[in-house]
């Protein structure tokens, strides 16, 4: 399923908050996208408010991101969003 989502693109978002770093599948998904040459951009979510209204707790950047010349982010708004995804472009030369 990830290597099918992974077509037809050039730049992976990866949406982090508690947890994220010890998904089963987060390393495969962050090695692969770097194996297709994709950017990378890990994006804090923990403090958006859920459909009840709660928050989360913040969760630590997969070590891939950085340690590939990828920022991390905590979210603001779409259109910022926006420009960390072309930034993580042009950083993978895309």
């Amino acid at each position: 399923m990830i290597d099918e989502a992974l077509e037809r693109t050039s730049v992976t978002v990866v949406f982090v908050t508690y947890g994220t770093k010890d998904r089963k599948y987060i390393d495969y998904e962050i090695e692969q996208s770097l194996a297709r040459g994709n950017g990378l951009v890990a994006v804090q979510i923990h403090h958006l408010k859920d459909k009840d209204g709660n928050t989360g707790s913040p969760g630590a950047i997969p070590s891939q991101i950085e340690k590939n010349g990828f920022k991390a982010y905590k979210y603001t708004n779409s259109e910022d969003l926006s420009k960390w995804i072309e930034e993580a472009a042009r950083l993978a030369g895309k």
